[in-house]
């Protein structure tokens, strides 16, 4: 990871993001004041009550909202459109229902340069990279399937090798398992966890599910009741590589306690923001 006189990979300055110039003149934001500083590799989760604006963080760290006020840097370079170097998984999987699990997965590169140029020229390469890749999140023998022909779990895994077949920089995970039956979730949570430690991508997880922020995460922020801002920053010093027997253990469940209570006060309507573990 970078050390701190280096420049961080997600650098949020002071942004304020409202919907619309109407919105904007009344000074309703979604979000507010979002300082934010990301090291090269880190995986980080934002946890908030619903409609926090969560989601709408996301879409300023793709580029797909601009920011009303503020800046925004990824790997140092200014924020102004979609990014390139990043791969998204949402929720629902979104596999067309016409194509193959590995045509699927190829999608990104018949879409994204500089592979779209070259894709028929090395469709043989990308696809023995796509094939490699859904044997390592454990479909080898679906490659040929058709998404109605895989779990809900299976798509959902094919969903994050769409996302990464580009070999992003940082991938996004807009509550990527929340549909999903608690064991195969939990099989999930070691899947990206071996693909990150792997690969040391950046990750921003937005999720529901404490117990899956802080089995995963490096660093867990939560968020305000709309409008959003980063009230609390909390480290995750559980040692790495975890195991799925850690969510057992006390010292885990007073982290997941811990976030619960801050949430909790959130939600509240005469809620202020807190500072406590805030990030300067």
């Amino acid at each position: 990871m970078k050390t701190p006189a280096e420049p961080y990979f997600v650098d949020f300055q002071d942004v304020w993001l409202a919907y619309n110039q109407e919105l904007l003149v009344q000074n309703h934001f979604a979000v507010e004041a979002i300082d934010l500083k990301v090291r090269e590799g880190e995986f980080i989760a934002i946890v908030g009550p619903s409609g926090c604006g969560k989601s709408t963080f996301m879409k300023l760290t793709t580029g797909l909202k601009m920011p009303s006020i503020g800046r925004i840097l990824i790997d140092g370079q200014p924020v102004t459109g979609p990014l390139k170097i990043s791969g998204m998984a949402f929720q629902a999987p979104s596999l067309l229902p016409w194509r193959t699990t590995v045509d699927n997965v190829l999608l990104p590169l018949e879409i994204v340069e500089p592979f779209r140029s070259n894709f028929k020229e090395k469709r043989k390469e990308y696809e023995e990279r796509a094939r490699k890749l859904l044997q390592k999140v454990g479909l080898a023998g679906y490659e040929d399937k058709f998404p109605w022909q895989l779990s809900g779990g299976m798509q959902q895994r094919a969903s994050i090798c769409r996302a990464l077949i580009h070999e992003p920089k940082m991938l996004l995970l807009d509550e990527p398992f929340g549909a999903l039956d608690a064991f195969t979730r939990e099989e999930l949570w070691c899947i990206l966890r071996d693909l990150w430690t792997e690969q040391k991508f950046n990750v921003i997880l937005v999720t529901h599910d404490l117990r899956e922020s802080v089995f995963l995460a490096d660093t867990v922020y939560v968020m305000s009741k709309s409008p959003g801002r980063f009230v609390v920053k909390k480290e995750i010093n559980l040692e790495r590589p975890r195991d799925l027997e850690i969510t057992y253990t006390r010292e885990f469940s007073d982290i997941v306690h811990e976030l619960r209570g801050h949430i909790g006060a959130a939600r509240k309507p005469d809620a202020t923001p807190q500072t406590t573990g805030i990030l300067a």
